[in-house]
């Protein structure tokens, strides 16, 4: 069963352990059934890859690894600190707030 998180696709994240700390990236890609997200230009891979029709030449492509959710925290776009969230319902809709600065995340 999937649990919410506290980053959604599109967020602006640091970094806050692990051999990218103190890093900052957009949210790419959200996994919420296995608490894991990517990040832009963070947690670097390689993988080998066969010549295809997309990509003639194959060999060996760096692609954003995933990483677990719990090893980055939501920078505000409001105040732009690291910060945890609270959640308020607003009608039947969950908003995002900024513990920080107490504006809201989510537009």
């Amino acid at each position: 069963m999937a649990s919410s998180m506290h980053v959604r696709r599109g967020d602006k994240v640091r970094v806050i352990a692990g051999k990218e700390n103190g890093k900052e990236g957009k949210v790419l890609h959200a996994f919420p059934e296995k608490q894991r997200v990517t990040v832009e230009h963070l947690n670097m891979i390689k993988r080998a890859t066969r010549p295809s029709q997309k990509n003639q030449q194959g060999g060996i492509m760096q692609q954003e690894g995933t990483m677990h959710v719990s090893n980055v925290m939501l920078i505000c776009p409001n105040c732009s600190q690291p910060t945890r969230i609270a959640r308020r319902r607003d009608g039947g809709d969950r908003i995002r707030v900024c513990k920080k600065c107490g504006k809201d995340i989510d537009k």
